[in-house]
């Protein structure tokens, strides 16, 4: 005998798949994160994903707060402001650097070459 059993569709669908970087957009990532490493200024990295947005942390130490966040976020089902203004988002200890849609743009902000002014 074959017990037949209700279920329910939604179940079995699929969640949402997490964000994450291209492979170009890590190739970028490493490349940027390769060349401070070897002039001293960083020394470790972490990527997470989630549905909401992938992210790029990078650590001057292991055991410190992460200096950056790189992220790319989701674009979400809204058009909310946060998607309006960008994908890309790049962050320090909770102060935004860099917004845009392209992550060459939001990634200038990293590349400039900090000078030190004397008056």
């Amino acid at each position: 005998m074959v017990s037949a059993a209700v279920v329910r569709i939604t179940d079995y669908r699929r969640a949402r798949p997490d964000q994450s970087f291209t492979r170009s957009e890590l190739n970028r990532l490493l490349g940027l994160y390769a060349t401070r490493v070897m002039r001293g200024e960083w020394r470790d990295y972490a990527i997470n994903h989630s549905p909401d947005g992938a992210s790029f942390f990078i650590y001057r130490s292991s055991f410190e707060r992460p200096l950056f966040e790189i992220s790319k976020l989701s674009p979400g089902k809204k058009n909310t402001s946060r998607t309006r203004a960008g994908r890309y988002v790049v962050t320090t200890r909770q102060e935004k650097l860099a917004q845009g849609h392209s992550l060459d743009d939001v990634l200038k902000v990293l590349e400039r070459t900090i000078t030190l002014v004397t008056a």
